[in-house]
């Protein structure tokens, strides 16, 4: 079915809304869908409301399920889909309590954004009052702790030989009395030859893998982090800005929420960049996101991300802009360092502040003359650029800024 024999069976105020969206000038691009298969998805999103399939209220929790790992239903933009299904959410919304939408935080976040749209807005005034806008109490919400992976543990002699991932040093000849008795007893009848066989056994199993193990390179990215700060190390996704504002108790800084593809949603990001971007020009954004700092508290709020940034040769007062990932880039894709010693390393989980890893290859982050981000390696003066599989992350408008 076409989306507009489709939209013709919505009913009203629906209907019109989701027409006044699609034959604005911000709209009628990509409003029905970049591809055939969207296209086919966008038709039948709107015939399914238009049937009264969706959203009842008893299913907001799978739909809240769907939702969590996107920005909108179809694809990754809006279409007419993510206007009817909001349209159709409206009547459910605006009757919810705190304590109703906080257990849909996803579904809550999506209505969110899209009603923010300017499209969806400057449609939504002209058939005031259907669709006024819903107003979310945020601050009260439960926050949604996001924990680290624990710290590898050192591992006993019998543990290391059954999974050598970390290389780690010869043990000590000395012995405490406490383990000398615990050794003799664990030795107690057992012939000497048994125990040389063990031995033999043991450094068979755990030598020959190069530290590896079962986990190939991935496996090698702890060990990495206990050698010289290389930049594979730092984890940089794909992000998008589904929701942005000033800080309540800070003018200089933001708080983000930006998605980057995970089933836990979008993340809290804090960036001082209110005095050198506008908001209009950092919302709906998709941007390059450090990912794996140690969380931060910025004025009360905690930051679990960083947003890369280009600055100007000469200087923030000359000027500050998102780095941007290649067009079409998705949602949490993954951006690495071209080069054979870092495209396949994987990234820490955490970067230790105490090593100050990404202190330590951030001088070398630049844009060069064709405006695209790299990392120069100051030892060797190599040029690494930094992609996706499908293009080269560029500073739109700056030539020998710096990335931070």
């Amino acid at each position: 079915m076409s989306l507009q024999a489709a939209i013709t069976k919505l009913q009203s105020p629906i209907k019109e809304l989701v027409e006044g969206v699609t034959n604005s000038d911000q709209g009628s691009s990509t409003i029905a869908g970049k591809t055939e298969k969207d296209q086919a998805e966008v038709a039948g999103w709107i015939e399914k409301i238009a049937g009264g399939e969706v959203p009842k209220q008893d299913g907001l929790k799978d739909l809240d399920a769907q939702l969590t790992p996107k920005t909108y239903v179809v694809g990754n933009y809006l279409t007419a889909a993510d206007v009817a299904l909001y349209a159709a959410l409206h009547p459910i919304f605006a009757q919810l309590q705190p304590a109703q939408y906080y257990t849909h935080p996803s579904l809550t976040r999506y209505f969110d954004h899209i009603q923010s749209g300017h499209s969806v807005r400057r449609s939504a005034e002209s058939l005031s009052p259907a669709f006024q806008v819903v107003t979310f109490d945020f601050t009260s919400a439960p926050k949604i702790e996001r924990k680290p992976d624990p710290p590898k543990q050192k591992k006993d002699k019998s543990s290391a030989a059954a999974t050598p991932r970390e290389s780690t040093p010869a043990p000590s000849n000395e012995k405490t009395p406490a383990k000398a008795k615990e050794e003799s007893a664990k030795s107690a009848g057992a012939p000497e030859g048994a125990k040389t066989q063990k031995k033999e056994k043991k450094e068979k199993k755990g030598g020959n893998d190069g530290g590896k193990g079962k986990g190939g390179e991935k496996g090698a990215a702890a060990a990495e982090g206990s050698g010289e700060p290389v930049p594979s190390m730092i984890d940089l996704r794909v992000g998008h800005i589904i929701d942005i504002k000033v800080h309540p108790d800070a003018d200089g800084l933001y708080v983000e929420q930006i998605d980057f593809g995970e089933e836990t949603g979008p993340r809290t990001v804090v960036s001082g960049l209110v005095n050198y971007i506008p908001i209009d020009q950092m919302r709906d954004k998709y941007l390059v996101g450090v990912c794996n700092l140690k969380p931060a508290n910025m004025r009360g709020v905690k930051s679990f991300a960083m947003v890369l940034c280009a600055t100007h040769k000469d200087g923030k007062q000359a000027g500050i802009e998102l780095v941007q990932p290649p067009p079409g880039s998705k949602i949490g894709e993954r951006i690495y360092f071209e080069g054979a010693e870092f495209e396949n390393a994987a990234p820490l989980t955490q970067l230790n502040p105490k090593k100050k890893i990404f202190e330590t290859i951030q001088p070398g982050f630049t844009t060069l003359e064709s405006k695209e981000a790299a990392w120069v390696n100051p030892a060797t003066n190599s040029t690494h650029k930094i992609r996706t599989k499908d293009g080269v992350c560029v500073a739109p408008n700056f030539i020998g800024a710096s990335l931070s």
